[in-house]
């Protein structure tokens, strides 16, 4: 037996007319990249929880205004974006030291090397230091792997202030690691 793979143009569509199960796909291929995203982009779980749900809500209900000039999975990434920026703008949060994870957390952990998982940590933890500007221009491009331009358009300004934004970013935290 064949199985067709639906598009995601075709699922968002199927969702905008009516099609109950649409919607539940997109959600499903997407969830892991986007819950990264957020992780990458918010102060912490709990955040990226309430974030990566509010996007989907977001996505869920303005489906009709997808205008498909870019592909679904970007789509749903600017709203994840938005939804991280909009909820550190609206709640003003200060950074704060993560309470330690349970070690059953850190057993499932996909990383086996150690010292990778302390690295990104590092990084991860350097990132909140930046302002939320840098951030998400800089997770977009170098953790995401989106191109300058694919970011620009992603985060709705000029290629010159992904750019701009991306080397004071590097900068900051090329201070950071130099000084610790």
């Amino acid at each position: 037996m064949v199985e067709v793979q639906v598009s995601d143009r075709d699922l968002l569509a199927a969702h905008v007319g009516g099609a109950p199960y649409a919607f539940a796909e997109l959600f499903r291929r997407h969830y892991d990249h986007l819950w990264q995203t957020a992780l990458r982009a918010s102060y912490g779980r709990e955040d990226a929880a309430d974030c990566v749900q509010e996007a989907f809500l977001s996505a869920h209900r303005g489906a009709a205004s997808f205008r498909g000039d870019a592909e679904v999975r970007s789509w749903l990434h600017r709203i994840v974006m938005n939804a991280c920026l909009d909820r550190i703008r609206r709640n003003k949060l200060r950074r704060t030291d993560p309470l330690p994870e349970d070690k059953e957390d850190e057993l499932r952990c996909p990383r086996d090397d150690y010292a990778a998982l302390e690295a990104s940590l590092l990084v991860d933890a350097a990132l909140f230091l930046l302002p939320a500007d840098q951030r998400t221009a800089l997770v977009a491009v170098e953790l995401e792997g989106y191109s300058i331009a694919d970011a620009a358009a992603l985060l709705g300004i000029p290629e010159g202030t992904v750019k701009s934004r991306c080397s004071r970013g590097r900068r900051r935290l090329q201070e950071h690691f130099r000084d610790t």
